[in-house]
């Protein structure tokens, strides 16, 4: 029988959107809920696994951990881009690598919420309401602010499209930047200086890795308005989070909605949770019933597909 590890199922709702009983003659399944204390753990815990099911960007397939479980044949990842799998590791060892689909919606949407959230001061009020106070805050309009987006990709796009709805200026910047995609949206390209300098609101769609990281430091924040406020839902380590809990704390910015931290989960102590005006959500962008449906029926697609020697969705 196979064994497979479902890892990072932080909620414990895998066997919400798969029937794993019905797997269970084939597969010998056990769902990790918790994240491992470290690398080690990992390898201890895994030691006996053939499959690995993870969702992007959580626990890191490093090329010891791969190297270390002897009988690792499938990694089988969340969406078809994971920065967090060692490709050449796996190729070297001959492991099959595979994704899904993703709907990528939901972090626009979410994006939106931070904005809104930020603009209105959403948390305070809803803190101020549940103590028994009422009206304390002043919020501010979008209407007819700058909105600068660091990328113009699938989600950016999205996120430009909504801030025209609500009669913001769009600007954006990014080191690939289609101008032809700036012209169908209707948005300003900009140097990465004119939009910091500029932007009332700016938010964060670039990929990860080491082209855009600590893309924002503490130089990049005093060049902003005291009035701006920043927006995470790409990956954390794009923003320098040192810098960035200066910057708050010191009021150089307005404030930040931040979804991605460079250690995840967010450790109960970390700085972050204790700064009023950072609106902190806990890497929820793609977490919605409909991603994980598709998540987690193609993960079992391309576990029997991998089984039966005629693996799809191959990541290289």
């Amino acid at each position: 029988m196979i064994k497979v590890a479902i890892l990072d199922d932080y909620q414990n709702v895998s066997q919400e959107f798969v029937d794993l009983k019905k797997l269970s003659g084939k597969y010998e399944i056990k769902v990790f809920s918790e994240p491992f204390i470290d690398e080690n753990d990992a390898i201890e815990q895994l030691n006996d696994f053939e499959a690995l099911l993870i969702m992007r960007e959580r626990t890191k397939i490093t090329e010891n951990l791969i190297s270390n479980l002897k009988k690792l044949k499938f990694i089988i990842t969340s969406g078809m881009r994971n920065k967090a799998v060692n490709l050449e590791a796996a190729k070297k060892r001959k492991i099959i690598v595979s994704g899904t689909e993703i709907n990528t919606n939901p972090t626009c949407e979410l994006t939106w919420a931070l904005i809104l959230g930020l603009a209105r001061n959403i948390k305070p009020e809803i803190d101020n309401m549940y103590q028994g106070y009422w009206q304390t805050t002043v919020g501010v309009e979008l209407k007819g602010k700058i909105l600068g987006l660091i990328g113009l990709g699938k989600v950016g796009s999205q996120v430009a499209k909504i801030g025209k709805a609500f009669g913001m200026q769009v600007m954006a910047w990014s080191e690939n930047l289609s101008l032809d995609k700036c012209k169908e949206l209707d948005v300003l390209p900009s140097s990465k200086e004119d939009l910091i300098q500029n932007a009332d609101f700016i938010s964060i769609h670039v990929q990860g890795g080491e082209r855009y990281k600590d893309c924002f430091m503490l130089k990049e924040f005093d060049k902003m308005k005291k009035s701006t406020f920043i927006i995470n839902t790409s990956r954390g380590p794009i923003v320098n989070e040192d810098d960035l809990i200066i910057a708050l704390s010191t009021n150089v910015i307005a404030g930040a909605g931040i979804d991605v931290y460079e250690k995840e989960p967010l450790p109960s102590d970390h700085k972050l949770r204790f700064i009023p005006n950072a609106l902190l959500l806990p890497h929820i962008g793609y977490v919605t019933a409909e991603n994980y449906s598709l998540f987690y029926r193609q993960m079992i697609e391309n576990l029997e597909a991998c089984v039966s020697g005629k693996p799809i969705r191959l990541i290289e």
